[in-house]
């Protein structure tokens, strides 16, 4: 069927477009709001500022496709393939995508504000300067995606994959991180005041210049951690093992750091508490310049 087809059928009421194939077709610019697309063939299609609010893409084929700038809103796309789909600058507010397979897919600067992403594959996506505040991840494999600049305060990322992912510069405050395997993982410049990280596993995570005010890091793990220049004041650092970490120029004022362990850390022109030291084990630090 013709695009000019499926317009003329839109327009004439018709939104039953199920199972429809419109692999490689030129859809840039259309509206078809509140359209049924479940199982359609769009891989490869141009969809570029096309218009698809509220509409059904559930189990839809959009691999390759050109997405870029379009709105999907409160659409559906549970178990939708993305991959390597162009999704730069796409609106996916408030949108159902869970279980779609997003593998390696272009996501820069989306809007998925709201939307539910549990269980989906986005692994080794660009999701650089995404909008994910208040999105459902929980469950969803990020290993290897890069999340630079990504905006995801209030986010739900309970059992989620971030093996190697990249959140340089993330906003990440007020997240609950508690438990999560975040080792080697590259924070630097990343905001996570007021983030719970509980029990997390950071050993030799970058949280280099990282603003962490006001943090929960109760019984983490930050051995070999990068906390240069990092900001912690008032966090709570209770039973934290920070052996040989580097906490060079870091800000600790005002934190809690009873029980912490600082064994072997660099602690040169870092500035700790004056209270809330009780039983912090400091042996074979290293404040050498």
């Amino acid at each position: 069927m013709k695009v000019t087809e499926i317009v003329e059928l839109y327009q004439d009421g018709n939104r039953n477009f199920a199972g429809i194939d419109l692999s490689g077709a030129d859809l840039a610019e259309v509206t078809l709001v509140g359209v049924n697309l479940t199982g359609a063939n769009l891989r490869g299609a141009n969809l570029t500022r096309a218009s698809l609010n509220k509409s059904d893409l559930s189990g839809a084929l959009l691999n390759w496709a050109n997405l870029t700038f379009t709105k999907l809103g409160e659409a559906k796309l549970v178990e939708a393939d993305l991959m390597k789909a162009q999704v730069n600058g796409a609106v996916f507010v408030k949108s159902k995508l869970p279980g779609a397979r997003l593998s390696g897919a272009n996501l820069k600067g989306a809007n998925f504000r709201g939307a539910n992403l549990w269980g989906a594959n986005l692994c080794g996506a660009n999701l650089q300067d995404i909008n994910l505040r208040g999105a459902n991840l929980s469950g969803a494999n990020l290993n290897w995606a890069n999340l630079q600049g990504a905006r995801l305060s209030g986010a739900m990322l309970y059992g989620a994959l971030l093996n190697g992912v990249n959140l340089n510069s993330a906003f990440l405050n007020g997240v609950d991180l508690s438990g999560v395997e975040l080792d080697g993982i590259n924070l630097s410049e990343a905001k996570l005041s007021g983030a719970n990280l509980e029990g997390a596993n950071l050993m030799a995570a970058d949280l280099s210049e990282a603003l962490l005010r006001g943090i929960n890091l109760i019984g983490a793990d930050l051995t070999g951690a990068n906390l240069t220049r990092a900001y912690l004041e008032k966090a709570n650092l209770k039973w934290t093992r920070l052996t040989q970490a580097n906490l060079t120029d870091a800000d600790l004022k005002d934190a809690i750091l009873t029980g912490a362990n600082f064994d072997g850390a660099k602690l040169t022109g870092t500035i700790l508490p004056g209270g809330n030291i009780e039983h912090m084990y400091l042996a074979r630090r290293d404040t050498a310049v």
